[in-house]
């Protein structure tokens, strides 16, 4: 297994503050799928869906996935959707420890609502929609997960300390 650490889970959950916390505190480099996604496309997420699709943004992250293969001693902060793909699910397992960040609904909507960044929220109702995507991507989360840390109640340091003690665990450190 390659010393990385994968942050999954939906969106709003933690997974960018835990994983620069996590990164810095164990030495290793940061990395978001999203963000790299935006640099490589020269465009927002939002625009990347308006413009060319949902499908298309998930050929992009897959292809993001495979050029991470040969990274070491790295912690992913991922996309939301990025485990609805088979595919996907198994590059992860293959980039290292997978570990599932997760909250109440209730939590996530008031994180997620800060912002008006989030093209799969532009609905009439965005808290059925996080309803309805939560139980959809559940057990999608859950069956690629080696670990799993509710992030409901903590702060960002204390999910990150728990995430870095999962990993050192997992990777016998």
């Amino acid at each position: 297994m390659q010393t990385n650490v994968i942050l999954i889970g939906f969106m709003g959950t933690g997974k960018s503050a835990v994983g620069r916390f996590a990164a810095h505190r164990l030495g290793f480099q940061f990395l978001d799928t999203d963000a790299l996604i935006v640099e490589r496309e020269g465009m927002e997420i939002s625009q990347i869906f308006a413009l060319r699709g949902e499908e298309y943004f998930r050929d992009l992250e897959t292809r993001v996935l495979e050029s991470l293969t040969h990274y070491q001693r790295c912690v992913f902060s991922t996309g939301g959707g990025l485990v609805l793909r088979e595919q996907n699910r198994a590059l992860l397992r293959e980039l290292g420890f997978v570990v599932l960040l997760t909250a109440r609904e209730d939590v996530i909507f008031d994180r997620v609502t800060r912002t008006s960044k989030r093209p799969l929220l532009r609905t009439e109702n965005p808290q059925d929609t996080i309803a309805h995507m939560l139980a959809e991507r559940q057990p999608i989360y859950e069956s690629a997960a080696q670990c799993i840390i509710d992030t409901s109640d903590l702060s960002r340091d204390a999910v990150g300390e728990a995430v870095i003690a999962k990993a050192r665990e997992a990777f016998g450190w």
